[in-house]
């Protein structure tokens, strides 16, 4: 017992300084730093806290057999795996240890990414959805006009303050992985503000805020805008599952299929790599099937 302590300290030491090194050298956030936490402890868990030094290509086939079994999505299977590649390499070229080489751990195939959209139609039913001038009404509708005008993630949408330049039409955000970019508002997701904001009369920085009944506002959470949207959605008789990140994708749609060049879109929506941005040419082009079946009609 004694001597499994002494290992599970010390595998927990190696952690620690891993969740420090990805934190200070790679920037991430708290969210990704108590994912990956999570992750190793589960995986060590299930290793008996076995020291790294001896973990074997056998052990990770068996621990890929054990995740399937829990009937994870492939895509979780893949970053418990994607985690455990970070420490193994963490451990051989920071620690200098010699443990299992990260590259023979293999990552499962995953099938390509499928993207949903709504329609046009669907899309201005949604954005109009939030009805009349109450300060909840208006704080939807700038919250929707928001989500769709910028590609903002969630969680950039909940930390926005008040104090945008809404003359200049553009955010300064900071997203993932502390990366800073800017975004810009369209001319109704600018009105859409304005109305919400004139009706405010607290002093809570937070630009969208919580309107609980008997409560002073607070800044809004990201399962609030879930909520907010999904409830739209049914209001619009959109029978489609839409969340938040639909409007993301949204607005990365109309930019491709207008022709707005790759490398645009992706620093417009804070991705690290382009081929994150490319899924979004293969949905972008609805027309093309109408446009290919006209040249063979005229010959």
């Amino acid at each position: 017992m004694e001597k499994k302590q002494d290992s599970k300290k010390y595998v927990n030491s190696l952690i620690f300084e891993f969740l420090k090194y990805i934190e200070i050298s790679k920037n991430r956030s708290r969210g990704t730093i108590k994912m990956y936490e999570n992750r190793l402890e589960k995986f060590f868990n299930w290793a008996n806290w076995k020291n790294p030094l001896k973990i074997t290509k056998e052990d990770i086939w068996r621990f890929k057999v054990y995740l399937s079994e829990q009937k994870l999505n492939k895509t979780t299977q893949a970053h418990y795996l994607i985690v455990l590649r970070m420490f193994f390499k963490f451990l051989r070229n920071i620690k200098d240890l010699n443990v299992l080489d990260p590259s023979s751990i293999e990552l499962p195939k995953l099938p390509e990414r499928e993207i949903k959209v709504l329609t046009g139609k669907e899309l201005e039913r949604l954005l109009s959805a939030p009805e009349g001038n109450s300060l909840k009404s208006l704080r939807d509708k700038a919250i929707l006009e928001t989500l769709f005008s910028t590609g903002l993630r969630i969680s950039e949408l909940c930390n926005l303050n008040r104090d945008i330049d809404l003359e200049k039409g553009e955010i300064v955000v900071k997203g993932k992985g502390g990366k800073v970019r800017t975004v810009f508002l369209s001319e109704r997701a600018k009105k859409a503000i304005i109305d919400y904001l004139s009706r405010r009369e607290d002093l809570e920085p937070a630009l969208f805020v919580s309107l609980t009944r008997n409560m002073p506002p607070k800044r809004i959470t990201p399962r609030g805008v879930q909520k907010i949207i999904k409830y739209y959605a049914i209001k619009a008789g959109i029978l489609k599952n839409v969340h938040p990140h639909i409007l993301r994708h949204q607005l990365a749609t109309l930019l491709v299929s207008k022709g707005i060049n790759l490398r645009f879109v992706q620093e417009l929506l804070g991705h690290k790599n382009i081929s994150t941005t490319q899924i979004y040419t293969h949905i972008s082009k609805p027309e093309l099937k109408e446009i290919y079946k006209k040249l063979f009609e005229e010959e």
